[in-house]
């Protein structure tokens, strides 16, 4: 039985990741002819091309792109493995690629990073905010932050808590268009939406004797950030719906007022999400269980 290249499917995945040979080459301290001759040695291994090749552009070819996850994976692994086979006691080092929300991020997660990053000195992380769907294997994260439900998927989920949802406007809008006291009172306002989710203008909730009730709004506004509705909120442009770490101090400070109490919308999860590979370096378990242990924030 031949085994398989293993120092090939590392180099390609290094390829994937610098989108360069000579970036990549850099990366493992090797030279750009190794890097070239072992991706050829897999290529002709597996009978295909994982590259086109130009004078200016390197990209995947359809074989390429359906092996790259193959490949990070491998990397990946041996990584972790080499990791967990060092001595227990020795001091966390390395980096570690985290994504998270942007406002979430920001508020809650930086905090986080920089006192976790104090305590470790040789640990360095790579904090990455988006409010985009991302996918955290192709952009090579240890780990994301996600507040959503999670589809079924290959991805590891790892759900620390419920993010609370309200329904908000200024007490200026409210006063002038009236207070909805049911969902579908907002069929007659002006929404504000959130882009980023399956169906912005849709809006669930919850209510008394468990009714579940579904209502489409007309959207005024729909960003693809939740603070970005804030200036328009405050402006008496219309009805949110946001979670409590956006608008919990505009509602502390009565800039905005919380609408149908007795109708919910479902909270979204908070989840810590982390690629198909139970093995995982050290120092990524160590960010994650203090994230995890911290996540109350």
């Amino acid at each position: 039985m031949r085994l398989p290249d293993f120092e090939a499917w590392a180099m390609f995945a290094a390829v994937v990741e610098h989108r360069s040979f000579t970036d990549a080459a850099k990366a493992l301290s090797v030279s750009k002819a190794t890097v070239s001759k072992a991706v050829t040695r897999l290529e002709e291994h597996l009978d295909t091309s994982l590259f086109n090749r130009t004078s200016r552009r390197l990209s995947l070819t359809e074989s390429g792109k359906r092996l790259a996850d193959h490949a990070r994976r491998i990397m990946a692994e041996g990584q972790a493995a080499e990791e967990a086979a060092k001595d227990e006691t020795s001091e966390l080092s390395g980096v570690v690629r985290l994504g998270a929300p942007m406002t979430f991020g920001l508020l809650r997660v930086a905090p986080l990073v920089a006192e976790f990053t104090k305590a470790n000195p040789l640990v360095d992380v790579d904090l990455h905010l988006s409010d985009a769907r991302i996918d955290i294997v192709e952009m090579g994260l240890d780990a994301t932050i996600r507040i959503a439900d999670m589809p079924d998927s290959s991805l590891r989920a790892r759900r620390l808590s419920d993010v609370t949802m309200h329904v908000i406007a200024s007490p200026a809008y409210l006063d002038g268009r009236g207070r909805p006291r049911h969902p579908s009172d907002l069929s007659a306002h002006d929404c504000l939406c959130y882009s980023n989710v399956t169906t912005p203008d849709v809006w669930r909730f919850a209510g008394p004797g468990q009714q579940n009730v579904a209502v489409q709004v007309r959207s005024r506004l729909t960003v693809n950030s939740g603070e970005a509705m804030l200036p328009a909120l405050r402006q008496g442009v219309g009805i949110a719906r946001l979670p409590d770490f956006i608008v919990g101090e505009a509602l502390a400070k009565g800039e905005l007022e919380e609408i149908l109490l007795e109708w919910r919308p479902p909270p979204f999860g908070l989840h810590l999400v982390t690629p198909p590979s139970r093995l995982r370096p050290a120092r990524v378990e160590a960010l994650l269980d203090f994230l995890a242990r911290h996540h109350g924030c």
